[in-house]
């Protein structure tokens, strides 16, 4: 039987902190060897990490969307499967697998939302790129005719007079919040309300807590427009949200053998977006480091560190997982991290192979960039000597935090952190399409948080290169003798051997939603 570890508690797989007598002092400036010189050593290990596996990693996921309303959504029974799926086949390879629970508040669609315009002609919305459901929304299928408001912006009792009872209320985003708008239609009459933009592009709103009584959505700006030119508009609003406690899991297997006081965190996060079976984002990531630590186990091979490899729930909540576990570990239990590896979709298929620019010497630190703690230079070191050694370009995106080793390079935990990434919602430049292929002008990944991000969503060219870089950098890190060579950043900056920095976009899992 797994333990179940609730979580704020430590594991217990993790070691108790032991004082050592005296203290080992690591040359100033010494830098590990290049991976460069380890290329043949790691030639079978890579080789053994296929992209076959990987793939049927991902079609079992797709498989466990597909009977669980397309979606592997944290806190509902489609993530509970892949859970299960994961723990299932690290046990199978001889893991002892730890699951650490934790509670969490689900706010979301539970089944995707359906927005159609009836008439006067018949039209189909998609949800991610022409609407989205309000946080907090409620639920409900509605087909009605749609009223605009007396007042274009609904903030006032006065701007919803002579309102038709049982309508779908048109109102423009400003000047009070979202929730005001939809309690002043509803109590005019609106059987539900749709707000649409006053910039351009979609609109990502919540209603703020608590669960509301009437379907709300917003809109872009342009097919607010659009809607308010139309005569004789009829629409149909199908909303089926959720606003409560529900708990999930993270998956957590360690090697047997490894100083378990030098631990290389790899980690993925587990979970989709609801509006998808999220194959790539991150069904990705979480099949290669499946196959990783799979291939680790078949091979039986001695590493000098202990690897835990982890599968984050939650993270498309605002990093819920991660945060949970790194909130549950005693100082001495993260003292013994000496880095974490994160990979969070890199099977984009217009794909680039971006490397986390740990050193922020492309995207320095701001708004879009977060400090990275010291070494986390040194991993991106280590993955473009690595592309470098094998002929591929490589190139920088920012060192964000928005993914699963945010809570790990945080300010106060300071664990260095590195990782790859193929794209997400960002544009692929014409370099970028000179250097690595694909369609310039294109989304990295044009199914990102969208329905179709499936097990077609795929570049199996990117993803066998990504998967063998990973491969590459766990085995040269399980390896490496960090007392020797402590984990520093290189005197210069870091870049790729070749290609350019891009960015590949937000990918910004936890959701920016605004109230007005």
């Amino acid at each position: 039987m797994r333990p179940i570890v609730p979580g704020g508690r430590r594991f217990g797989l993790l070691a108790v902190a032991v004082a050592l007598a005296g203290s080992l002092v690591a040359p100033a400036a010494v830098a590990a060897p290049s991976p460069v010189s380890e290329i043949a050593s790691t030639f079978g290990f890579r080789k053994a990490v296929t992209l076959e596996g990987i793939r049927e990693h991902q079609a079992a996921l797709q498989a466990i969307a597909d009977a669980n309303n397309g979606t592997r959504l944290a806190g509902t029974t489609g993530y509970d499967a892949s859970a299960e799926y994961v723990a299932d086949t690290l046990e199978a390879a001889g893991y002892d697998v730890t699951i650490h629970s934790f509670t969490f508040q689900l706010v979301s669609d539970r089944t995707p939302p359906e927005v159609q315009q009836i008439a006067p002609t018949a039209v189909t919305y998609v949800d991610g790129v022409d609407y989205r459901t309000m946080s907090y929304s409620g639920s409900g299928d509605v087909t009605a005719p749609v009223s605009t408001t007396a007042g274009p912006l609904g903030c006032e009792p006065a701007d919803w007079a002579g309102f038709p009872a049982g309508n779908i209320a048109l109102v423009q985003r400003g000047a009070c919040t979202f929730r005001l708008k939809a309690t002043n239609g509803v109590a005019a009459g609106a059987a539900a309300v749709i707000v649409y933009n006053n910039i351009p592009g979609l609109l990502a709103g919540t209603l703020s807590e608590p669960l509301f009584s009437h379907p709300v959505i917003g809109i872009t700006q342009a097919l607010g427009q659009e809607l308010v030119a139309t005569p004789g508009l009829v629409m149909r609003i199908r909303t089926d949200t959720v606003a409560e406690d529900r708990e999930t899991v993270n998956v957590i297997a360690e090697t047997a053998g490894g100083d378990p006081d030098r631990v290389i965190v790899v980690g993925a996060h587990l979970d989709s977006v609801a509006s998808g079976p999220g194959i790539n984002d991150n069904g990705s990531g979480s099949a290669t480091i499946l196959e990783v630590a799979e291939t680790l186990g078949a091979q039986d091979r001695e590493v000098r560190n202990k690897i835990r490899f982890m599968w984050f729930g939650a993270e498309e909540h605002g990093l819920i997982g991660s945060n949970r576990y790194v909130d549950s570990l005693s100082e001495p239990e993260r003292d013994r991290i000496e880095l974490m590896l994160n990979f969070d979709m890199i099977g984009s298929p217009n794909f680039v192979r971006f490397v986390y620019d740990g050193d922020n010497s492309a995207f320095p630190v701001g708004p879009g960039a977060a400090d990275g703690p010291e070494g986390s230079g040194e991993i991106e070191r280590v993955f473009h000597d690595y592309f470098a050694a094998v002929g591929l370009a490589s190139a920088e995106t920012p060192f964000s935090g928005r993914s699963d080793y945010g809570p790990f390079i945080a300010a106060g935990i300071d664990i260095p952190a590195g990782g790859l990434f193929t794209g997400a919602e960002g544009i692929k430049t014409t370099e970028q399409a000179a250097v690595y292929g694909g369609t310039a002008g294109v989304a990295y990944d044009p199914c990102y948080h969208l329905a179709c991000d499936t097990y077609a969503n795929n570049s199996d060219t990117g993803l066998d290169q990504m998967s063998d870089a990973v491969a590459h950098v766990v085995l040269h890190y399980s390896k490496q003798d960090f007392a020797k060579y402590p984990l520093l950043d290189p005197a210069g900056p870091v870049s790729g051997a070749t290609g350019n920095s891009g960015g590949g976009g937000l990918h910004d899992h936890a959701a920016v939603t605004v109230d007005r």
